[in-house]
């Protein structure tokens, strides 16, 4: 067996060699026959790519990928995912807020037959109630609309088998969402629990509006919600249409209080914005079958 370490990193200069030496500790000490550190350059603007390549020449088992500019946090784990060889590989950050010792249980786990082991955070440090409270609202949001289930309260810090890898780079989409495709191959998958660490050094690279797009690509690559909804609004609208025109036909006729020209006014609207809604709904459900098909999974 061997073992491949994922690491993406971006303007992490300062958390590199502490990441480094406990790796190493905690490989060194699991009997893979040969393991490897990937480490997958962001495009960072500070010294982290020189202090990569100082220990990819020191160092047998350091590898590194130098993308050309910064694609984002996915995109630079693909392209990890893309260069391991490992039987396992290992997904973690460089920002020591996930500790590297606990790789050493979760390949615990895979030896009873898991293709997937991934970390649940109980307790997260070091970071605000807002972040929290909607990292929370969204993966419990997205668990409900969901055909897919996507594990809650955890990040990409994982384990996985070669086959979820090899079933991964079958999934060619340009707006990646890693864990839900990972829970979307299935296999056999479990967890492991931990406490979150604060960030060692640094500042995150994760800001509010890369968090929405994220939240975005989740909600769009694994849920067909918000086009159901269009399809939903359309025919409730449609149908408050048409009570609208029974009473405006109500009133000309029975109750025979009107305005001249108001019954056939408000007719033609409600017939035709019930129409326009009803198809736009109907035009939501093939965008949904077309994008199903354009995803090639």
């Amino acid at each position: 067996m061997t073992l491949s370490v994922v690491i993406p990193v971006y303007n992490e200069a300062d958390n590199i060699r502490p990441l480094f030496e406990r790796l190493v500790a905690v490989v060194n000490g699991l009997n893979f026959t040969k393991s490897e550190l990937v480490f997958v350059n962001d495009g960072s603007t500070d010294v982290t790519m020189s202090i990569v390549k100082e220990l990819s020449s020191n160092e047998v088992d350091v590898r590194f990928v130098d993308l050309s500019r910064n694609f984002g946090h996915q995109v630079a784990v693909t392209a990890g995912l893309d260069q391991a060889v490992g039987d396992l590989v290992v997904i973690i950050d460089a920002d020591l807020q996930d500790p590297p010792e606990l790789i050493s249980e979760m390949v615990a786990k895979t030896k009873s037959g898991y293709d997937v082991v991934y970390a649940r955070r109980i307790k997260r440090k070091g970071e605000s109630f807002l972040k929290k409270a909607t990292a929370k609202f969204f993966y419990r949001f997205l668990s409900r609309i969901t055909s897919v289930d996507i594990p809650i309260d955890t990040g990409d810090f994982r384990i996985i088998s070669r086959r979820v890898v090899e079933a991964l780079k079958q999934m060619p989409e340009r707006e990646k969402f890693l864990r839900g495709q990972i829970a979307w191959v299935g296999f056999d998958q479990t967890f492991v629990e931990y406490e979150r660490d604060e960030r060692v050094a640094g500042n995150t690279g994760y800001t509010w509006s890369k968090m929405v797009g994220f939240a975005l690509d989740g909600i769009t690559s694994f849920s067909n919600f918000p086009l159901r909804m269009a399809t939903l609004a359309g025919f409730i609208m449609s149908f408050i249409a048409f009570l609208l025109m029974l009473y405006a036909l109500y009133s000309r006729f029975i109750l025979q209080v009107y305005e001249p020209g108001w019954t056939s006014v408000i007719l033609s609207v409600l017939f035709i914005g019930g129409i326009q809604l009803i198809t736009i709904g109907i035009i939501g459900e093939y965008i949904n079958r077309i994008s199903n098909n354009v995803r090639n999974r």
